[in-house]
C-alpha cells in the first residue's frame, strides 16, 4: 500500500500565486491524493478576510486538510488578541476543515514551533517550547511498535541549513535529537520559502528532514513557487517529490538524498 500527500507551505493568503495554487488545483484533481498538509504561514497578516479565502480554498480540494500554525498567521493588528488567544483564528480554521485523515501507510504528528513573542526581533524564526515538545513526544510514545512512517509537522525547520553555523530555531537541536530518538522518520516543514531534503543527525540519532517551497508571490533566493508529493510506505520508507511551478529552481537551492 501508498499513500499519497501533497505538501505545501508558506501560501501567504493575501499575496498569494494564483497561477501556483491553480497548479496545485489540477495535480490533486487529477491524481487524487489521500490529503494535503499545509505546514504554516497559510495567511500574510492573519487578516479574517485571508483566513476565509484560505477556508474557501482548503474546501474547494475536496480532500482531508491538514494544517500546522506559521508565524504570520496569528494577528499582527490586534495585539490584544495575539497576547491573549494568539491562535483563535487558526483554530477557527482547524474546525472549519473538520474531516480527520487515517492512513494504514503514514501517521502525522504535529509540532508547535511558533510563539506569540520573543526576547529577540523579529519574531519570525521558531521557538520549540518545552511543553510543545512533550505534547509531540507524548504522541509519539502512543506509537510505539506502530508499523507505519512516522512524519512530525511544523512550520519552522528544526535545523539551520548548515550543521557548522546559527540555528535560527530555539529549541531545535534538542527538539531534533528527542524526536529521531522517539522514532521518528522524518519532519515536514516550511517557513524559507526554498524547497529541501536531507538527512541530518544530532547527538547520534538522524532523521530525515523535508521541506516545501512556497505557493506566494514572496520568493527567495530565486527560487520559484514549488510543492511536494510525497508517496508514503510502512517502515520509514517515503519518496519525495518536488514539483516547481513556473520556472527553474538554481542547481544550488536544494539539498537533495534519496528516500530512505
Amino acid at each position: 500500500m501508498t499513500t499519497i500527500l501533497f505538501h505545501v507551505s508558506d501560501i501567504h493568503f493575501g499575496v498569494e500565486n494564483r497561477a501556483a495554487l491553480a497548479a496545485v488545483e489540477e495535480a490533486i484533481a487529477r491524481e487524487a491524493p489521500q490529503a494535503l498538509v499545509c505546514t504554516g504561514d497559510l495567511t500574510q497578516r492573519a487578516k479574517h478576510r485571508e483566513y476565509a479565502a484560505a477556508a474557501r480554498w482548503f474546501a474547494s480540494l475536496g480532500l482531508p486538510v491538514l494544517i500546522d500554525p506559521g508565524n504570520h498567521d496569528m494577528p499582527y493588528y490586534n495585539l490584544w488578541e495575539r497576547f491573549t488567544d494568539p491562535y483563535r483564528r487558526y483554530h477557527r480554521l482547524c474546525a472549519q476543515l473538520g474531516e480527520s485523515f487515517v492512513s494504514r501507510d503514514v501517521v502525522l504528528v504535529p509540532l508547535n514551533t511558533t510563539v506569540r513573542a520573543q526576547r529577540r526581533f523579529p519574531w519570525s524564526d521558531g521557538v520549540v517550547k518545552r511543553r510543545a515538545l512533550d505534547e509531540t513526544l507524548a504522541a509519539l510514545a502512543e506509537l510505539e511498535g506502530d508499523a507505519r512512517s512516522v512524519i512530525v509537522t511544523a512550520h519552522h525547520p528544526l535545523l539551520g541549513p548548515r550543521d557548522e553555523g546559527r540555528n535560527p530555531t530555539i529549541g531545535g537541536d534538542e527538539a531534533f535529537a528527542a524526536l529521531a530518538r522517539a522514532g521518528a522518520h522524518a519532519v515536514m516543514s516550511g517557513h524559507v520559502h526554498v524547497p529541501f531534503d536531507e538527512i541530518r543527525e544530532r547527538e547520534g540519532f538522524a532523521m530525515r528532514m523535508i521541506g516545501a517551497g512556497t505557493l506566494s508571490t514572496r520568493l527567495r533566493d530565486g527560487a520559484p513557487p514549488s510543492y511536494r508529493v510525497l508517496r508514503c510506505e510502512s517502515g520509514g520508507r517515503i519518496e519525495s517529490e518536488l514539483r516547481v511551478v513556473g520556472g527553474q529552481l538554481p542547481s544550488a537551492a536544494e539539498r537533495v538524498v534519496s528516500a530512505g
